[in-house]
């Protein structure tokens, strides 16, 4: 009985041990053969991105508006008040460093004190000369009554000395005629000069007055009531002891809360799917709870490198649709845009696709096993990608690769399905070769005109023109490696038929 006992409990653990082997063993098999199933239903393609709020109107708070009419370029901020101030009109918003405006105060200022100097000593001067003219008028004007005195008291006199008498007096009348006009002149050139002294002190004062206007300016006041954000220089907000260009004097801003936008940046890949109009679900990471909507109205051409950034990314304005108070500007925005929306879709999990002799692929279940089956993909978001023939709704495929593939039963497209995808592409090639046709249709343009030129010219032109190209490619084949391929110049030369 002992012995039948202890052969009850050897077996009874033998069963066991089986039991959790089996067991464990098709667990551990079932944790390698993971399914995915086929999806049907509404598809959504979003490009996720994070944001920053700013007002799509401001009024902007200007320092010297005319800084680089005095020849004074930049200026240094001394104090600003603190970024989220309201301020009413009037109000005080910043003091500029005057250093440079006061050098130049002074430079005018020495200005105007010799213009000034010089024009009164200019009228002295004028002074002094044409007083001394019309004492000379004066001399003279009693000399020809002297000589008119002698001429009549020559009657007694022989006729030589009547007539010496007589040349003496109109000699003096001459003199006396010609220093009026001279004195004419010297008041016309005298007043000239005057005329002159008085414009340049003029210029100077108003100079001095510009300088003094622009000064004033350094003192930074609010245009209008609202709350002052810092403009940002080069992405940087300005600060105190931040530098402000003449050419772009803006200190701050005072936003119109009433409409605000998301400025935000997508990376090179998915820009290309980005479109005006396109429809924005927004979040506040301040305010989780608060949800907005907005539109895409501006997506930028040209791309640049951001910090933080290993790619190159482009702007994009999210003009948000609801006016809210708690809106302010710099908060961060999680934006959601609304890329393409698909009513109706078989889609499945983006791990399930793979790649087959430069085909897409699932394995796909298929009994007790799997086969490969190509599949013909549609649009893709973050997760799963549209299946638009290939599966159905219900099938399930492995989101690992089988470990071995040998042998697998590969599933082709149907004939017509693989035709329209031919068709497809046929139409997006011959689209991308007008659009390309399109574009080099003004530089054909331009070469037929240099042509036709070509053939308007005399044999005499056409000879010079081909010397100084042929002198071009000379020097650019003397130039070595640095010249490259770019110093090599060809010209086609088209014949009317009258020699070449």
């Amino acid at each position: 009985m002992k012995i039948n006992r202890n052969l009850l409990l050897l077996g009874g653990a033998i069963v066991i041990i089986g039991v959790l082997w089996f067991a464990l063993g098709r667990s551990g098999e079932d944790t390698t053969q993971i399914y995915a199933e086929a999806q049907r239903g509404p598809f959504e393609v979003i490009i996720n991105t994070t944001g920053e709020l700013q007002a799509k109107n401001s009024t902007q708070i200007m320092g010297p508006r005319n800084a680089r009419d005095v020849r004074v370029y930049n200026f240094n901020i001394q104090r600003i008040i603190p970024e989220g101030t309201v301020v009413q009109r009037g109000d005080f918003v910043a003091e500029l460093d005057r250093s440079e405006a006061n050098t130049r105060l002074q430079d005018a200022q020495l200005n105007v004190q010799q213009a000034e100097s010089q024009f009164e000593q200019a009228q002295l001067d004028s002074s002094l000369t044409l007083s001394a003219a019309r004492n000379t008028l004066e001399n003279l004007e009693f000399q020809v009554e002297e000589r008119q005195l002698a001429v009549e008291q020559s009657i007694y006199e022989s006729p030589s000395v009547q007539r010496q008498a007589e040349i003496a007096y109109e000699q003096t009348q001459r003199q006396l005629q010609q220093e009026r006009e001279n004195y004419v002149t010297r008041v016309r050139k005298e007043e000239a000069r005057l005329r002159e002294l008085e414009t340049e002190l003029i210029e100077e004062q108003r100079e001095l007055e510009r300088i003094q206007q622009v000064i004033d300016e350094f003192t930074v006041y609010a245009p209008e009531n609202g709350m002052v954000i810092y403009t940002r220089n080069g992405g940087t907000k300005v600060a105190e002891g931040s530098s402000v260009s003449a050419w772009n004097p803006v200190i701050a801003e005072l936003p119109d809360f009433s409409v605000m936008e998301s400025i935000t940046y997508v990376n090179e890949v998915d820009i290309q799917k980005v479109r005006v109009n396109q429809l924005v679900d927004i979040g506040l990471d301040a305010i989780p709870d608060k949800s907005l909507s907005g539109v895409v109205t501006s997506v930028a051409n040209i791309g640049e490198q951001r910090q933080n950034s290993d790619s190159k990314v482009f702007e994009v304005v999210i003009e948000i649709n609801e006016s809210d108070s708690i809106l302010r500007p710099s908060m961060t925005t999680s934006n959601a845009i609304s890329i393409e929306e698909i009513a109706d879709a078989v889609y499945v999990p983006l791990e399930t696709v793979f790649e087959f002799n430069g085909l897409d692929v699932v394995y796909k279940k298929a009994g007790l096993g799997v086969e490969r089956q190509q599949v013909w993909l549609g649009s893709m978001n973050e997760n799963d990608v549209v299946v638009k023939a290939g599966i159905e709704e219900g099938d399930e495929m492995l989101i690992s690769m089988p470990t071995d593939t040998a042998g697998l039963k590969f599933i082709p497209l149907a004939e017509d399905v693989l035709q329209e995808i031919r068709a497809i592409e046929q139409a997006e090639m011959e689209r991308q070769q007008e659009q390309q046709a399109r574009q080099n249709q003004p530089r054909q343009a331009q070469e037929g005109m240099m042509r036709m030129d070509f053939q308007n010219m005399t044999q005499e032109q056409r000879d010079s023109l081909r010397r100084v190209f042929m002198n071009r490619g000379a020097g650019a084949q003397s130039g070595g490696a640095r010249g490259g391929a770019s110093g090599q110049v060809r010209v086609q030369v088209q014949s009317n038929g009258s020699g070449s």
